[in-house]
């Protein structure tokens, strides 16, 4: 299992040519996102030749993708009523951290500001 998630804007950055994203992806062992952060890439999406360039990306690096269990959608829960109103936390931010929470892995993220009140969710930050 990696050690670490993959937030949807770091694999953003990659798929936008972004060279330290890609270096910082590549050189992880284990890559692994969350099926939210998938879903939310594929919903983005411009084209049939993205979607395939997704999918390609996916397979390419074995990613793992992590599912929503229903322990993990509880925590999403739970972080949502404890920092919806004072923090903005969003639904796929906060099933993103729960499962990095749930798996045990440190989120890298470039938005830090969606994560940084989350003192259970170890953090790196991604700077592009």
């Amino acid at each position: 299992m990696s050690s670490v998630l993959i937030d949807t804007d770091v694999i953003i950055w990659h798929m936008r040519g972004h060279e330290k994203a890609r270096k910082i992806i590549y050189e992880l062992e284990k890559p692994a996102v969350s099926i939210i952060t998938q879903m939310e890439l594929v919903q983005g999406l411009r084209s049939k030749q993205e979607q395939v360039a997704l999918h390609r990306f996916i397979e390419q690096l074995s990613f793992a993708v992590l599912p929503v269990s229903e322990v993990i959608s509880q925590r999403a829960l739970f972080l949502m009523e404890e920092w919806r109103l004072s923090h903005q936390m969003l639904m796929a931010d906060a099933l993103i951290a729960a499962t990095a929470i749930e798996y045990g892995l440190t989120l890298l993220s470039g938005n830090e500001k969606h994560y940084r009140f989350l003192t259970m969710l170890r953090l790196k930050k991604f700077r592009p």
